[in-house]
């Protein structure tokens, strides 16, 4: 009995029975001791996150029709922004006319929709010549240091001592007025922190291990500068532009309301909201509808960059 026990229970070299073979898990194929990671985890997680914040769903949601308006705005509406009706002046939103009519007889929400290209348009460029001028002095600022930082960090602090939307003024009226102008001037004034941004993480790239062992290999200044502090200081600058985003869109609008924008009538969601101020008594919706879709893009890109700022914070 003592022989069939101790059969039963151990193996001829202690690894035990076939039936414990039988019952143990088998090993997977992989790394030992942990379980293959499940196909569809990561969608369930993306999905689990999605849903957990509905706020930044909808803003998501927002943002992509806005961008769908101002690639293909045809796909969201098939009626000229431009040609009016005089029969149908100052109608009030209905089934016709989402949005209404101006005081020309024009569709308001096609003239919303092609209003958004125009308004990114000038968004975007914007966002592009604060990043790249920005990121170029703060790069610079941040490897050479010593007088070229101070110099150049001078410069950027006599841009934050004027308010950028005076600046933004100054600007356009000397470079004239349009889209472009509008876009270049409202840029220029957010040099100064995407500089200042750079210039943190430049510094703080630069002491690590691997850019000074690539400067005592020899390699020349300006193939450390972009192969090495470029790549790894430029993920809080792109979140910025992010979180810029909708600051920028609202000063655009700001230049376009002000009549700085371009010439009508070609609309744009600035001159939009000021042509129809003096039609409120008769057609409040002329200003409301625009203001209302213009306050929409500023939040929700405003939630996104927070979101965006958040993740970037959490990531070590």
């Amino acid at each position: 009995m003592t022989d069939l026990t101790t059969d039963r229970t151990t193996g001829p070299a202690g690894t035990g029975t076939p039936d414990d073979a039988a019952a143990r898990p088998a090993a997977p194929h992989g790394a030992p001791g942990q379980p293959p990671p499940a196909p569809r985890s990561r969608a369930r997680r993306a999905v689990a996150f999605w849903l957990a914040r509905p706020g930044l769903l909808l803003s998501a949601a927002l943002i992509a029709v806005v961008l769908l308006a101002a690639l293909f705005p045809t796909l969201l509406t098939g009626r000229d922004p431009l040609a009016g009706v005089p029969g149908e002046r100052l109608l009030p939103p209905g089934a016709d006319h989402p949005f209404g009519t101006d005081q020309l007889g024009r569709d308001l929400y096609a003239r919303v929709v092609h209003g958004s290209a125009l308004t990114l348009r000038a968004t975007g460029l914007a966002v592009a010549v604060g990043l790249v001028a920005g990121s170029l002095v703060g790069l610079l600022a941040g490897y050479l240091g010593g007088r070229a930082d101070a110099a150049l960090m001078r410069l950027t602090d006599v841009l934050l001592a004027v308010p950028g939307l005076l600046l933004s003024l100054a600007l356009v009226t000397a470079l004239g007025f349009g889209t472009v102008e509008v876009a270049v001037a409202v840029g220029v004034t957010s040099v100064a922190m995407f500089a200042r941004i750079m210039r943190t993480e430049v510094q703080r790239v630069a002491r690590t291990p691997y850019v000074e062992a690539a400067r005592a290999s020899g390699v020349r200044w300006y193939a450390v500068l972009l192969r090495h502090v470029l790549p790894n200081a430029a993920a809080p600058v792109l979140v910025y532009a992010a979180v810029d985003f909708g600051a920028v869109v609202l000063q655009v609008s700001s230049l376009s309301f002000l009549g700085y924008g371009a010439r009508p009538p070609q609309p744009e969601w600035g001159s939009l909201v000021a042509s129809g101020r003096d039609y409120l008594a008769a057609g409040w919706w002329l200003t409301t509808l625009p203001g209302l879709t213009l306050a929409a893009t500023v939040l929700a890109a405003n939630r996104i960059a927070r979101a965006l700022d958040g993740e970037a914070r959490e990531t070590p």
